[in-house]
């Protein structure tokens, strides 16, 4: 519940600190300067190692995903404010609109990912560059089950439907932007009812992306094995990524002294709520599709498990349990850390910390290696893709008002209490 006893208005916010001003250009280029090198030594250190690039591209494929991730998670952030009409989140949402812009970036920077597969299919010594077994016609002839799943799992589909989650992504995301800033134009309050009227076959077209999108990127790395809600179990951590972000962000802006009064103690307390709701349901979303492959015991399903439950990888599981599920929980839990910004930003840079360790334990295990491996590349392709996404945000919100200033509800999320 909410109300509404604050003075401030949006009259009392100055373009100072609700604009970015001389400090958008530095950081562009300073981020994208940080990405480039980051994936050039990344990409150097990964061809030294003499192994065909295959620990370059599960781990370009580990963190790109997670960078992926905080771009869905903003997506659906936004179209969730807009078709629940929420007002206390119309500061906060612009940022979010901003971390949807770089879709078209993310979508060239799959092209590491996407290349090797469609060379793979029609040049058989190019294979060994792959890292899915399903685009190696030696290993589809081998197999009755890759045969089985061909029709679905083969480069030239696997290359479609991924131009069409992108193509989906960039323009929900552009649109959403798009008018948002086009209303702090006009402010034509006209705007924000059909953004509403439009989120919700948007989140249709998100849901349906996103779910397919995981099971070809993530899940068919071990293609003898599938979940029937493993894209439930991407898309909560996305979720549980742009709620710290957003956290960060937040701290971030106002430590430079933006945004010092458009997001108050009252939001930090709503974001730390959304932060400790999704935990809780990436937590009920691991263990149910945990128990009910444990319960089947079926051998195409526990070997994804067996995998990851085994040997050192063990350790990194009970890392998760503890990490992102268990110790969150505990902290989130208080009333009193959702309303101290610091000590919400620390829990929210430890669980955006489980998240990334989390897609490592989604992808690394395939590389079938006994130790879970730990190398220099994957710190340089983590800065290097954060580094680019980063400008990419950077890029759009330079010159743009941090909050949507002509939005009908922003009073109302200037004067939002939480009762």
């Amino acid at each position: 519940m909410s109300s509404s006893h604050s003075t401030l208005s949006k009259a009392d916010l100055s373009a100072a600190q609700t604009t970015l001003g001389g400090a958008a250009n530095p950081l562009f280029f300073l981020c994208g300067g940080l990405g480039l090198a980051g994936l050039g030594i990344g990409f150097a250190l990964g061809w030294n190692r003499a192994d065909n690039l295959q620990y370059f591209l599960h781990s370009y494929l580990w963190n790109y995903c997670f960078v992926l991730g905080i771009a869905l998670g903003a997506l659906f952030f936004v179209l969730l404010q807009h078709a629940t009409r929420a007002g206390w989140s119309v500061t906060v949402r612009r940022l979010a609109e901003f971390l949807t812009a770089p879709f078209g970036l993310l979508a060239v920077l799959f092209l590491p990912i996407l290349i090797p597969v469609i060379l793979g299919h029609y040049n058989t010594d190019f294979v060994r560059y792959n890292i899915y077994e399903w685009a190696n016609p030696a290993a589809v002839h081998e197999s009755e089950v890759l045969a089985h799943k061909a029709a679905y799992l083969n480069p030239t589909f696997f290359a479609v439907r991924a131009v069409f989650y992108f193509g989906v992504w960039w323009y929900l995301g552009r649109f959403y932007l798009a008018k948002s800033v086009e209303q702090d134009r006009t402010g034509d309050a006209c705007v924000t009812l059909r953004l509403e009227r439009c989120s919700y076959v948007s989140i249709l077209f998100y849901a349906a992306t996103v779910t397919f999108a995981s099971i070809d990127w993530l899940m068919s790395l071990m293609p003898d094995w599938f979940s029937t809600i493993f894209g439930l179990y991407y898309f909560s951590g996305c979720m549980v990524a742009i709620m710290a972000v957003l956290i960060l962000a937040s701290i971030a802006l106002q430590a430079a002294g933006r945004l010092t009064d458009a997001v108050t103690v009252e939001h930090y307390h709503d974001l730390g709520k959304f932060l400790f709701t999704f935990v809780v349901f990436w937590g009920y979303i691991a263990f149910s599709q945990y128990l009910l492959i444990w319960y089947a015991n079926i051998p195409e399903e526990t070997q994804w498990y067996l995998l990851r439950q085994n040997g050192a990888w063990k350790w990194i599981s009970l890392a998760l349990l503890f990490g992102q599920l268990l110790i969150p929980f505990a902290a989130l839990l208080s009333r009193h850390v959702k309303r101290q910004k610091y000590l919400l930003g620390f829990s929210a840079a430890w669980v955006l910390a489980m998240h990334w360790l989390d897609l490592y334990w989604v992808v690394m295990p395939s590389m079938k290696t006994e130790r879970p491996p730990f190398n220099p590349i994957d710190v340089c392709l983590l800065v290097g893709l954060v580094g680019l996404y980063a400008a990419g945000v950077l890029r759009a919100a330079a010159g743009r008002s941090l909050i949507p200033r002509s939005d009908p509800r922003l009073e109302e999320a200037l004067a939002f209490e939480n009762t």
